[in-house]
């Protein structure tokens, strides 16, 4: 192999490399290590701790789909909350909904949003034009979360994979003052990471979830960049059900993977995937 090669080790067995153009920043911030590559096939990508986070080429698959599916199944969401999410993504399809008022994001580094700004304006646009209906707040969002209640309309908790900072983002107390910081009728969603590599991860976060919540849902969409390119997102709702909604009322959105034949779809997990639940 010729050139630069970048490789994420997705887990102790399994490795993901692509050639790289350019290396557009490498930094040690105070939380992870932070890199910006230009790749060949991807894009520009964002690399933390060594894993791929999002790249130019398929971020609008994850970042659409943990947002969209949840903010139409709420019917009338005013106020949202992102935790983690620093790159902009989820912030900038949460605000395609007409009815959000004010769209706040929590990210615990800085230099994350910094970088994302600079490196991936595609993406960050959101936090990067100050749009006046977005908040960003460089705080702990496990903090921030447990002085807020009956507040937010939507949660989503769009986290690294449950290792240095983001392990409590994976915790049952969490998921507990989530739900304390949600309206009535509030829905929380949150990543879960792959149905190949971390049943146990699933199992654990869906038994808790459901514990919380009377309404818990897994659904899936295919990011190729991320383990095993199937990847889960568990929601946890008190009022609203996403599987019982008319499709045709869904709000139009300009998206690229969502819309709302994909949205009944997510719901409808393979053999393997909804064993896990049992």
């Amino acid at each position: 192999m010729e050139g630069v090669w970048f490789q994420e080790l997705q887990t102790k067995n399994l490795s993901i490399g692509c050639s790289v153009k350019e290396v557009l920043l490498k930094q040690q911030t105070d939380f992870q290590k932070l890199q910006v590559l230009d790749t060949d096939i991807w894009g520009r990508m964002l690399v933390l701790d060594g894993a791929i986070q999002t790249t130019i080429e398929d971020e609008f698959v994850y970042h659409e789909m943990i947002t969209h599916v949840a903010l139409n199944t709420h019917p009338n969401p005013k106020r949202t909350l992102i935790i983690g999410g620093g790159d902009g993504g989820a912030i900038r399809e949460m605000i395609k909904h007409d009815t959000v008022e004010k769209a706040t994001l929590v990210e615990i580094d800085k230099a994350v949003i910094e970088a994302a700004k600079k490196y991936l304006p595609e993406i960050s646009v959101a936090i990067a034009g100050n749009n006046p209906r977005v908040e960003v707040l460089v705080e702990d969002g496990i903090k921030h979360i447990k002085e807020k209640e009956n507040y937010y309309d939507i949660v989503i908790v769009d986290s690294t994979d449950p290792v240095g900072p983001a392990v409590g983002l994976f915790a049952k107390d969490f998921y507990a003052a989530i739900h304390r910081a949600l309206k009535d009728d509030g829905i929380f969603v949150a990543q879960t990471e792959s149905p190949f590599y971390n049943k146990d991860l699933i199992r654990r976060v869906f038994k808790d979830i459901s514990s919380l919540f009377p309404i818990t849902k897994l659904f899936t969409a295919n990011v190729p960049t991320y383990p095993g390119g199937l990847w889960s997102f568990t929601m946890g709702s008190k009022v609203y059900d996403p599987e019982k909604l008319d499709m045709s009322k869904l709000r139009k959105l300009d998206t690229k993977y969502y819309t709302p034949e994909v949205h009944k779809a997510s719901f409808v997990l393979p053999k393997f995937v909804g064993d896990l639940l049992k």
